[in-house]
């Protein structure tokens, strides 16, 4: 129904943004909220897929028309539902995922939270050949000046929460992450992403 949103970004949390169109707040659910930090009270578009369930309408976010048709794909395998779809797509080594899926690296893919083998294997089977044309897309980020880092690191494990990740593996990154001294929120989450898929 709806293909993309445009509006004024009043709020981020660990899981998802508010874009206020014309006085009407969307909660849109998002990998990686804080990629959208240097946004907040400008104006922002991102696209969306709906998606209507028995007790909720959700809307869920991406930069990108690839990046939002790679979500698709995701939630055409079975075991993969939207959740897990948003957490797989908030590492955004997008090309990584597509060339796991090309080689049928099982062990990679069940890195991401919700995936086992078996659904890992269900990714390979359904989708192996169908993605290379995502491969090329552009996908931009938005970079934003430093801010405070502690304040930054506990809001990126927050979001690392919010995507499904358990709170052991949690504690592991943030005592990596604790040494390093990154710019922001969005630089805190994607490193912790980068950890996560290494171990």
């Amino acid at each position: 129904m709806y293909e993309y949103i445009t509006g004024r970004l009043t709020y981020i949390s660990p899981s998802y943004v508010v874009l206020d169109v014309n006085g009407v707040g969307y909660q849109i659910a998002l990998g990686n909220p804080y990629r959208y930090s240097s946004k907040m009270e400008q104006s922002v578009t991102i696209y969306v897929q709906q998606i209507i369930r028995e007790d909720a309408h959700l809307l869920y976010g991406f930069e990108t028309l690839a990046e939002k048709e790679l979500f698709l794909r995701l939630l055409s395998v079975s075991g993969i539902g939207p959740k897990s779809g948003l957490a797989i797509m908030a590492n955004e080594d997008h090309q990584g995922l597509i060339q796991a899926i090309e080689a049928g690296d099982v062990t990679y893919l069940t890195k991401f939270p919700g995936v086992g083998k078996k659904t890992a294997q269900q990714m390979v089977l359904d989708l192996k050949g169908k993605l290379t044309e995502l491969m090329d897309d552009p996908m931009s980020l938005f970079y934003e000046g430093p801010e405070n880092s502690d304040k930054a690191l506990s809001e990126a494990m927050e979001a690392l929460q919010a995507l499904g990740y358990s709170p052991k593996e949690i504690k592991k990154v943030e005592k990596a992450l604790a040494k390093e001294s990154l710019q922001n929120t969005d630089d805190y989450l994607r490193a912790a992403l980068k950890l996560m898929m290494k171990k």
